[in-house]
């Protein structure tokens, strides 16, 4: 059974785009019940009421809501402010029955103030501050009460027993269906010294309702957990925990990522960690958490959670892989397993699926897998993940053109800032840890100096010899598009840093990668994309003529080439290789969709839209220095390659096509 939970999301007036634009999201993250705010002093305003008749019915069609009411009109307030008390304590009921009249046929209970000990206004210092609380909330809970609503008492923040105690000896507590938890461990309450885990705060919370009101329930009506630092994956097991905690319900904080331009209570960006503590972005990407619940709901979440419990322990001189849960990072990794050998696997979740690629490997592999849910962003963690590393292979990077075009900065800090940590994380080891890093045939740039033909087949160089090997690493380097420029710079740091500081470092430029363990989509992993839409029976895009022409890899060849160039580090240190399937795997977009019909046995349904930004029309890789320095060589042809992929894809990703008719 499906443990039941909520979020917090405090909707402002005029939100209506955004209200109808989270709703679906947050049905499919399977929350059961929304809490949102009812300020007295914003319905007071003009549209006030007329913004609550549209977003409260709207909210019930989908959740059960418990509007929290709170915020004194400043016209009314003793001190001006709204956080203080009423002039006239009885407003406040009156205020409630106002509410409950209008609107409360949309819920069942209503949380009377929000975090009432964390406001000075209310002067707790003197006894009057407590008085004037107390005297307004059981005026306004008794009226709620006797007219069939059920009251719930904001909770306090950070939590006080004493304050709590103290509402129970004035029979505050009585009158309460539930009292409201609040805490956030890991974010606020564990730097001021107030946490002490979930069981001891709620089982002292429940000693004291059972003195006062021992049929009142415990509801965790706000807690959460802020991603300023980017660990995700900490968010989702906080989750899990506070799930898991003796309360009748658990309240997440929040749903959305505040904007940069809200101001909080203390004011505009006073903590960052206040903008940061959604289960999705402020541009609605769905973090690791909000995915998860999608996916498959709490359990989803602790199992995850669980598998990426760090437990590096008694490893004892690990390869270290950033990005080991991606798709070559997970192929990679196997190699080094299958040999015995003990592997890091750093890895912070966010690209959708890749915790399958972590189950698989602990499935097959156990306790020498040490999952390390790191963010490359967060160089302190990194740090650890890597001190003891004999070795690090960095696969870790944000990986799609387009969305280095919708997000420069955050393209930046995860490439080119991202690889500066791990760089800085190896060289403060004080030891030579060798270190491979994946760039990309990018930084060569759009290669628009070359004129290229069409031709039947796709497209090529007028250049003979080009045409014949590929683009070698003499080509000069030509940063194009915010992701070819942070990939440009990580790939030249890395090279830098064997000549400044000495460190073994190589670096792979690599053109198209497929294989198993792949999530294609339409930004990346463009190969398996194509296969998993062929698959499914769905329309493929192309940008372009179609003739655009790449040398693809398989997967096991691209492992090869890694293994290759970190076994002779010493030798290859800061050097630059092209990985690709070179001139005998080259093929048009147009020549992989016509084998792929083959493969289904199946008409493609192709669409066409415009180039997009960045795109080369040609590049095939001139892999003979790789080659001749290593004696590597690719394996695989890209048909039989293609052919291997598309069984896998139906067996592992595409379940309507598993057993389905497929060309050998």
């Amino acid at each position: 059974m499906t443990t039941p939970f909520g979020f917090v999301e405090w909707f402002r007036p005029g939100e209506y785009e955004r209200v109808k634009r989270e709703i679906p999201k947050l049905k499919a993250s399977g929350a059961a019940w929304v809490r949102t705010h009812l300020s007295w002093a914003e319905y007071l305003a003009p549209g006030g009421p007329e913004w609550n008749d549209w977003l409260f019915p709207k909210l019930a069609e989908h959740f059960e809501v418990l509007p929290c009411v709170h915020y004194t009109p400043p016209s009314l307030s003793r001190t001006g402010r709204t956080s203080g008390a009423p002039k006239v304590l009885k407003d406040y009921a009156d205020f409630i029955d106002l509410v409950l009249t209008r609107h409360g046929e949309h819920f069942k209970f209503v949380e009377l103030w929000n975090e009432p000990n964390n406001l000075l206004d209310w002067d707790w210092r003197e006894d009057t501050g407590f008085e004037l609380f107390c005297e307004m909330i059981t005026n306004a809970a008794h009226w709620a009460d006797q007219r069939g609503w059920r009251p719930v008492l904001g909770g306090p923040a950070p939590f006080d027993a004493y304050w709590l105690n103290l509402m129970g000896e004035r029979g505050l507590l009585q009158l309460m269906h539930a009292v409201g938890f609040h805490g956030f461990p890991g974010t606020w309450d564990s730097e001021e010294g107030s946490w002490k885990g979930w069981d001891a705060h709620l089982a002292e919370m429940r000693e004291i309702l059972d003195r006062h009101a021992p049929k009142a329930e415990i509801w965790i009506t706000e807690t959460g957990y802020s991603t300023w630092r980017h660990d995700g994956i900490e968010q989702a097991r906080r989750f899990a925990q506070a799930l898991d905690a003796s309360a009748e319900r658990m309240y997440w904080y929040g749903w959305q990522d505040l904007t940069q331009d809200t101001a909080v209570q203390e004011g505009p960006l006073f903590d960052l960690r206040h903008y940061h503590l959604g289960a999705t972005t402020a541009e609605g990407q769905p973090k690791l958490l909000a995915r998860l619940l999608a996916d498959g709901g709490p359990e989803r979440v602790r199992e995850v959670t669980g598998l990426a419990a760090p437990r590096i322990g008694d490893a004892t001189k690990p390869v270290a892989i950033t990005g080991g849960a991606g798709f070559i990072g997970s192929n990679l990794a196997e190699s080094f397993l299958a040999e015995g050998r003990e592997v890091v696997i750093i890895d912070n979740l966010s690209r959708s699926g890749v915790e399958e690629n972590l189950e698989w490997l602990i499935e097959r592999h156990g306790s020498r897998v040490h999952p390390a849910p790191v963010d490359m962003r967060d160089a302190s963690t990194l740090s650890a993940a890597v001190a003891d590393a004999e070795a690090v292979v960095h696969l870790a990077a944000q990986t799609a053109v387009t969305t280095s075009l919708t997000a420069p900065l955050e393209d930046f800090e995860v490439n080119a800032r991202g690889t500066l940590n791990l760089l800085e994380a190896l060289r403060a080891t004080g030891r030579q840890v060798p270190l491979i890093f994946a760039s990309t045939n990018k930084v060569y740039g759009s290669l628009a100096d070359l004129t290229v033909e069409d031709t039947a087949e796709g497209c090529a160089p007028h250049d003979n010899a080009l045409a014949a090997h590929g683009v070698d690493e003499s080509r000069p380097l030509d940063f194009a598009t915010p992701y070819g420029c942070s990939k440009g710079v990580a790939d030249q740091y890395v090279l830098d840093y064997a000549k400044s500081y000495g460190l073994p470092t190589a670096v792979l430029r690599m053109s198209c990668i497929y294989g198993p363990r792949q999530f294609g989509t339409e930004d990346q992993g463009w190969v398996a994309h194509f296969l998993i839409r062929a698959l499914k029976g769905e329309a493929i895009t192309l940008y372009g003529s179609g003739h655009q022409v790449r040398d693809v890899l398989e997967v096991s060849d691209a492992v090869a080439a890694y293994r290759a160039v970190l076994g002779d580090i010493d030798r290859l240190k800061g050097r630059a290789f092209n990985l690709g399937g070179g001139p005998a795997n080259a093929v048009s977009l147009r020549g992989v969709l016509k084998e792929i019909g083959r493969v289904t046995y199946r008409e493609v349904d192709v669409r066409y839209d415009t180039w997009r930004q960045g795109d080369q029309p040609w590049f095939v890789a001139d892999t003979r220095l790789l080659q001749a320095e290593t004696g590597w060589q690719p394996q695989v042809g890209w048909k039989d390659g293609l052919h291997r992929l598309a069984a896998w894809l139906a067996e592992h990703r595409v379940p309507q096509a598993h057993g389905a008719r497929l060309s050998a």
